[in-house]
């Protein structure tokens, strides 16, 4: 009977998943789908039964992004150890990770949701939907904030390549002849 081999460290997974840095691509998708809904949500409702947009979101959406970029920023610091930093957790680091990709994923969704909304209102040529631009906008820039400080935080938790001769002995490449 034969066991069965865990996969080397950082290696794929048994079913071959391995987590790898946010898709562009995958954050462009979900952004366009917003819009597409947005857009079809606002065009299918009556506009002016509706209230107006409250800039709540748009200030949090910022606050996100500050504090990611903060988090950005003092990781990758502590990363390369730089003087009077000190080192980090490497639980916290995945955490970041994780933080890092579902902020992106999910401002990229609101920011799909505020450019439909305001290309929407921009379209829309009455007294309402000229009040709700303004937020509309904010939204859109807010989110889009948030993807950038997500994606600067997650590409801040990777660890930086050490040169050769900083490595241990047993992971340094073999060459023919050496040992």
């Amino acid at each position: 009977m034969t066991q069965a081999k865990s996969p080397p460290p950082g290696g794929p997974g048994p079913d071959g998943s391995r987590m790898g840095p946010t898709r562009i691509s995958s954050l462009v998708v979900a952004a366009l789908a917003a819009a597409a809904v947005a857009w079809l949500l606002i065009s299918t409702l009556y506009y002016s039964g509706i209230p107006r947009l409250p800039w709540l979101p748009v200030v949090t959406l910022a606050a996100l992004a500050v504090l990611e970029a903060y988090a950005a920023v003092n990781t990758r610091g502590r990363i390369e150890r730089k003087p009077g930093r000190e080192p980090v957790n490497p639980l916290l680091v995945a955490r970041f990770v994780v933080l890092a990709k579902a902020s992106a994923l999910a401002a990229a969704i609101f920011a799909g949701f505020y450019a439909g909304l305001t290309g929407w209102l921009f379209v829309e040529s009455t007294r309402a939907a000229a009040d709700d631009r303004p937020a509309a906008g904010g939204g859109l820039l807010a989110s889009l904030a948030l993807v950038g400080a997500a994606l600067w935080l997650e590409r801040s938790c990777r660890v930086p390549e050490r040169p050769d001769d900083e490595r241990e002995p047993d992971q340094r490449e073999s060459r023919p002849g050496q040992r």
